[in-house]
């Protein structure tokens, strides 16, 4: 995934792509891209995960890169082509087209992408760090997931280099059983051949799933009092994943009433990598670089840490803030950091590293000649649950703008362990409570998070501003997800400029896939 162009040429390649493809949107055919339009490929590829092949999925663009990067002015104009030998659909996530061609099909505008077939998508895309991911199925778990970089005049003008870094979660086992093994569930009894957007899956109430008896196969969580569990003793979890120890909260740690990382992780990938064998970036002495950090883990919050450097952060989510420098960066899920360095002369590790736990991943910027350290992929002590320390110090640069909340919805976020389900105001998809918006109006998101697990928040087809947090107002950053923590509440606003139905959903992909999803509705569209 190696998008890492000098300061003096940023991927050439892409401005080839012309502005205008005038496909209708998704077309269901085969026809070779039209002038104008750009590919991308869904597909299996394979990668090496600590020196033992790993079948995984993607997204190629032009040249066989991961994702794609526009430069100023370019359309995202695609035709996306289906060869992952199932049924697919790709989301892109950060953007705000309109809502037919947002990438899902619980909505009811689109279908799934069948194998084979190709869908058409010509909007105007939003600036920023923003990426696409699968919303089929557990697909994300299987990596089908990709950087999506829109470039602006400033981004050149900085004359900086750029590096992406995107960041996984990663098991050899199939997802499918990863997640029976949370809900107690046999693999392959019944998940096989259910449809997330179609009702089957998303939301899950899955067919012959008793919730209320379940016992979460091995897992017995009990009340979830995380104080007082033993962490050590949950190794043979069957929800847990794997083999090893990578990625489980440390023993005697003391979250409260929070509950971390039940799925054990076999690896931690930056830009498809371990830190067995870390990507290393040469950069320029003395030169600046410009960090656009993605977390694409379908489970798994992370602490950024540059070590030695200091960073200043201009955006989240794509959305400039407030410049902010510091050394370490709390990063939940589907959330985007662009984290400015200047980098003298040596090697320096850019470490990502999962809350409560001391696994970790990363790559290395190295100046040319600097020789490179080995760094462990374990560090020494563990890190605290990703908060919102850094959230309540964020200031949008271009804020929304003073206006009286027209409509209010207040969302409650609720779940357990066991049964491992998870909820919007008590009810899971199949059963949703709609939010209603009518457009023009300024609408605000109040929720409440009353259940052990901290749960990302993601709007789609818009983007919100942090206004409050456990009770504070804020004149917060613009985001277009936002991370609840167990007992506490965030309140955003936005305005409703994009008719249509639009989901909002907890970007743990479990939890989703068990029912913490919704939908925005415009009565008036």
């Amino acid at each position: 995934m190696p998008f890492h162009p000098t300061r003096r040429g940023f991927l050439a390649g892409a401005g080839a792509f012309a502005a205008a493809g005038l496909l209708p949107a998704f077309a269901r055919t085969a026809l070779a891209a039209p002038a104008g339009t750009f590919e991308l490929v869904a597909e299996s590829r394979v990668i090496d995960v600590d020196g033992k092949a790993a079948t995984v999925f993607g997204v190629a663009g032009p040249g066989g890169r991961q994702g794609v990067v526009l430069e100023p002015g370019e359309r995202f104009s695609a035709i996306l082509r289906n060869r992952l030998g199932t049924a697919t659909i790709v989301h892109w996530h950060g953007q705000t087209p309109p809502p037919e061609q947002d990438g899902v099909a619980s909505t009811g505008y689109v279908s799934p992408i069948l194998d084979g077939e190709s869908a058409t998508y010509d909007f105007a895309p939003r600036p920023g760090t923003h990426w696409m991911h699968s919303h089929q199925g557990l697909q994300e778990q299987r990596l089908l997931a990709a950087p999506l970089i829109v470039r602006t005049p400033d981004d050149a003008a900085m004359d900086a280099q750029e590096v992406v870094v995107m960041l996984h979660d990663f098991s050899f086992r199939d997802p499918e059983e990863i997640l029976a093994g949370l809900t107690g569930m046999a693999a392959g009894g019944g998940m096989q051949g259910h449809d997330m957007q179609s009702g089957g899956m998303q939301g899950m109430d899955m067919p012959g799933m008793d919730h209320g008896s379940m016992n979460s196969g091995s897992m017995n969580h009990g009340s979830m009092d995380q104080g007082s569990m033993d962490h050590a003793g949950m190794a043979g979890m069957e929800g847990m994943g794997g083999s090893g120890a990578a990625g489980h909260a440390m023993p005697g740690m003391d979250h409260g009433a929070a509950d971390l990382n039940d799925i054990r992780y076999d690896a931690f990938l930056a830009n498809d990598r371990t830190l067995s064998d870390p990507e290393i970036v040469r950069v320029e002495r003395n030169g600046k670089v410009r960090l656009r950090v993605i977390n694409g883990a379908t489970a798994s919050n992370f602490w950024l840490d540059l070590g030695a450097l200091t960073g200043t952060l201009i955006a989240v989510d794509g959305n400039e803030v407030v410049p902010l420098e510091a050394s370490r960066f709390p990063l939940a899920m589907a959330q985007r950091l662009d984290i400015v360095v200047t980098v003298k002369d040596g090697a320096f590790p850019i470490l990502a590293q999962l809350e409560g736990a001391t696994a970790r991943t990363g790559i290395v910027l190295a100046t040319p000649g600097a020789a490179v350290p080995k760094v462990p992929g374990e560090a020494e002590k563990p890190v605290p649950a990703v908060d919102l320390s850094l959230e309540g110090r964020l200031r949008a640069l271009y804020p929304l703008g003073d206006a009286a909340a027209d409509i209010r919805h207040d969302v409650e976020l609720g779940g357990s362990m066991m049964p491992f389900r998870w909820t919007m105001d008590g009810r899971v998809w199949s059963n949703r409570k709609m939010l209603p918006v009518r457009g023009g109006k300024r609408i605000v998101i109040g929720f409440t998070n009353p259940s052990p697990m901290s749960h990302p928040m993601h709007l789609h087809g818009h983007h919100f501003q942090v206004v409050e947090i456990d009770g504070r107002a804020v004149a917060g950053a613009v985001r277009d997800t936002v991370l609840v923590m167990p007992g506490g509440s965030v309140r955003v606003a936005f305005d409703a400029d994009n008719p249509g139905r639009w989901l909002i959903h907890c970007h743990n992909l479990y939890h989703m896939v068990t029912g913490m999803m919704t939908e925005v509705v415009y009565e008036d569209a």
